[in-house]
């Protein structure tokens, strides 16, 4: 007697449309893993984060928290809509507090609303996060990108960049090993001279 298998059907993320996927399918495509982007019309899947890379997004969203001014708000991992075939996920984002509802369900921001967005490496998207992701918030607008890099014995290296008006494009305003000291786009002062396994216990 043959045995017969049955197939699970591919899921409808598997079958990309002509052109690509759109922005707005985003959130109606089923079954997507968490944290899917959407870059160049077409999806990108993210692998588990290492450690350094969690914490790294925890201890710089809990400072940024504490330095925002009321007009701004602090989101992780949300996603944020540059146009019709991008809409990538900064680790962390700063935005203008108006665009944070009174519930708090959005599934993510306009471009337009971001004024800082900060990516943490990690070995399978380095490639994104230095590059592509970069050009795209520089098109959007963002005035601000930062891009954190696992330093020596487990600390933040983090390059700072501001978008220059003219070219439209990022240049690096500085390179912090131990204390992140800035002014723009709000006064942020945060010891980054820290083994990031250590903060539990700070």
């Amino acid at each position: 007697m043959e045995r017969t298998t049955t197939e699970e059907p591919l899921p409808a993320w598997a079958f990309p449309p002509p052109g690509g996927f759109t922005a707005d399918e985003l959130d109606r495509i089923p079954d997507l893993p968490p944290h899917t982007e959407l870059i160049d019309g077409s999806l990108v899947f993210v692998r588990p984060q290492n450690c350094f890379h969690s914490l790294a997004i925890s201890f710089l969203a809990k400072g940024l928290r504490a330095s925002v001014p009321g007009s701004l708000r602090v989101c992780s991992q949300m996603t944020i809509t540059i146009n019709k075939s991008n809409r990538p996920e900064p680790d962390i984002s700063v935005l203008r507090a108006e665009a944070v509802s009174a519930e708090a369900d959005e599934t993510g921001y306009d471009a337009a609303d971001v004024v800082l967005a900060v990516e943490v490496e990690s070995p399978e998207s380095q490639a994104r996060d230095r590059e592509r992701k970069p050009q795209l918030y520089a098109e959007a607008g963002i005035p601000h990108f930062w891009l954190v890099e696992h330093g020596e014995g487990r600390r933040p290296v983090v390059h700072v960049y501001e978008l220059d008006p003219v070219t439209g494009s990022y240049v690096p305003t500085g390179i912090h090993h131990d204390r992140l000291k800035l002014t723009v786009p709000f006064d942020i002062d945060i010891d980054i001279d820290i083994d990031l396994t250590e903060i539990d216990r700070m």
